[in-house]
C-alpha cells in the first residue's frame, strides 16, 4: 500500500498494477441495510430468449444500492399491461411490483415497457417506454432501475451512469469505461506507459487524466464520444491530478514546474495556469466543491498529509482532517454534505466518511488496502478500489458501510476510479 504514498508525491508510478484481465464484472452484494424496501421485479414477458434479462439488470442494481431486497413475485402472469393480484403480492411481503415486456421489432431493435405499482397503497406508479438496439438493452435494464428507485425513494436513481477505471495486462495500461455496475467496459485509451487519475467532466463528454507516454506525467483531455483527445499540461516538470470545476470551464492540477507539487488553476481549454497558493508544502489532489468555491486538497505542511480546504482564490487555507496522521484522497458528495476519504491507521488504509458540518467521522470497510474513493452522482454510494482475499477489486458501499457489492475483476488488478455524472439522454 506504500504505493498510495508514492502517488501522492508523483514517483514509483510504473509499479502500480499488477497483471490484470479484462473480462466482465461479477456483483456480489454484502450486509443489509437497516431500512429495505421489499420490491418484486417480476421477470419481463419475452426476455427469455435473450442474453441480457432486464429484471435481472434492474434488480440488481436496486440491492446494491442497499435501499431495496428483492421479494420473489408470486405465480402468475406479470407485464406492464396487467394490473396484478396486490393481494397475493402483499401476501408475499412486497410493497412495490415493476412487471413489463421487451418485444422484438422488424427493425431488430427492441421495444421495453414496464409498470411500476405500489402494493400497499393500491397506486399505479407509471412505467415509462424505451426502443432500445440490442447493445443498449442493458442501459434500458439501467434506467428501469432508475426509474423505481426514484418513485420509492424520492432520490434520482444513478444505475445509468458510468464509471471509469484504469487496469494493466503486461505491459499495456487501459483507460476503461463501463456502466455503474461495472458491466459493458469499453476501452478508452491503451498505453505502455502508465494511465493514472481518471477524472470525469460535469457533462460526463470528457475524462481528464495523466498519460505518462512522454515518459513524465502529463495531463490529457479525452473525448469520450470521439475518442480524440487534447493536451492540456506539459509543463516542466511533472503534471498530475486533474480535477474539474463544477462548470467545467476550469481544471485544477499539481504542477511541479515551479519546484516541489504545487496546485494550479487552468483553463479547461488550456493556456497559462495560475498558481493557488504560495506555498513551499507539497499540496496535491485537488478536488472542487460543489459550489466551485472552494478546493479541497491534500498537504505536507503540518508534516503528514492531511486534507485542507481553500478557496479558489488562494485565501483562507482551513485544515480539515484531524484524526490520524496520514489522510489522502478527498472526495466530495455533490450536495457538500460528506467527504470520503483514505486514512492510514495501524498500517492499514482505511475508507472513511466525514460529515463535514459536525466532522463526525466513520471508518466503512473492513478492508485494509483501500484507495480512490468516488461518489455516485445522488451521493448514496461509494466506488472505491481495495484489495480482497489477496485481489485487487473495486467495490461500491453505502455511506454507512452497511451494504457493500464487489466488481470483481477476473485474475487482476483494477484501480483509479471515478465515477461519472448523471446519464444526459
Amino acid at each position: 500500500m506504500m504505493r498510495v504514498f508514492l502517488k501522492i508525491y508523483i514517483c514509483g508510478l510504473f509499479a502500480l498494477f499488477a497483471q490484470t484481465s479484462f473480462a466482465q464484472f461479477r456483483i456480489e452484494v454484502t450486509g443489509v441495510g437497516l431500512t429495505q424496501v421489499p420490491v418484486t421485479v417480476a421477470p419481463f414477458r419475452g426476455q427469455d430468449a435473450l442474453s441480457q434479462k432486464i429484471s435481472d439488470i434492474a434488480l440488481a442494481d436496486l440491492e446494491r444500492s442497499g435501499q431495496f431486497r428483492s421479494v420473489k413475485a408470486p405465480s402468475g402472469m406479470f407485464d406492464e399491461t396487467i394490473k396484478p393480484e396486490l393481494s397475493a403480492l402483499r401476501q408475499a411481503g412486497a410493497d412495490a411490483l415493476a412487471s413489463g415486456s421487451v418485444t422484438k421489432l422488424a427493425d431488430g431493435r427492441f421495444d421495453v415497457r414496464f409498470r411500476l405499482w405500489d402494493v400497499v397503497k393500491g397506486q399505479d406508479l407509471g412505467g415509462q417506454t424505451f426502443v432500445v438496439a440490442t447493445s443498449d438493452l442493458r442501459l434500458a435494464a439501467h434506467r428501469v432501475a432508475d426509474y423505481i428507485y426514484e418513485k420509492l425513494t424520492g432520490d434520482k436513481g444513478v444505475f445509468s451512469t458510468r464509471i471509469a477505471y484504469v487496469t494493466k495486462s503486461a505491459q499495456r495500461y487501459q483507460l476503461w469505461v463501463a456502466d455503474a455496475d461495472g458491466e459493458s467496459a469499453q476501452s478508452a485509451l491503451a498505453s505502455p506507459e502508465p494511465i493514472i487519475s481518471p477524472a470525469w467532466s460535469p457533462d460526463g463528454n470528457q475524462l481528464a487524466y495523466v498519460s505518462f507516454e512522454s515518459r513524465k506525467p502529463v495531463v490529457y483531455v479525452h473525448n469520450v464520444s470521439s475518442g480524440k483527445r487534447r493536451l492540456i499540461a506539459n509543463f516542466k516538470g511533472s503534471n498530475s491530478a486533474p480535477a474539474w470545476s463544477p462548470d467545467g470551464k476550469t481544471l485544477a492540477v499539481t504542477l511541479s514546474r515551479d519546484g516541489g507539487s504545487q496546485l494550479f488553476l487552468l483553463n479547461a481549454s488550456g493556456g497559462e495556469p495560475r498558481r493557488l497558493i504560495q506555498s513551499s508544502s507539497i499540496d496535491t489532489e485537488p478536488v472542487f466543491s460543489p459550489d466551485g468555491q472552494s478546493i479541497y486538497f491534500v498537504s505536507d505542511r503540518g508534516g503528514s498529509p492531511q486534507i485542507y480546504k481553500v478557496s479558489v482564490t488562494g485565501q483562507s487555507v482551513e485544515r480539515v482532517t484531524f484524526v490520524g496522521s496520514y489522510n489522502i484522497s478527498p472526495a466530495i458528495s455533490a450536495d457538500g454534505r460528506w467527504m470520503a476519504y483514505i486514512s492510514r491507521t495501524g498500517g492499514a488504509f482505511k475508507l472513511q466518511v466525514m460529515e463535514l458540518a459536525g466532522g463526525s467521522v466513520k471508518a466503512i470497510t473492513d478492508t485494509t488496502a483501500d484507495e480512490s474513493p468516488s461518489f455516485s452522482p445522488n451521493g448514496k454510494l461509494l466506488v472505491y478500489a481495495t484489495q480482497q482475499q489477496g485481489r485487487e477489486a473495486l467495490m461500491t458501499s453505502t455511506l454507512d458501510g452497511k451494504v457493500k457489492a464487489r466488481l470483481n475483476g477476473q485474475n487482476g488488478d483494477i484501480r483509479e476510479p471515478d465515477w461519472g455524472p448523471f446519464y444526459k439522454q
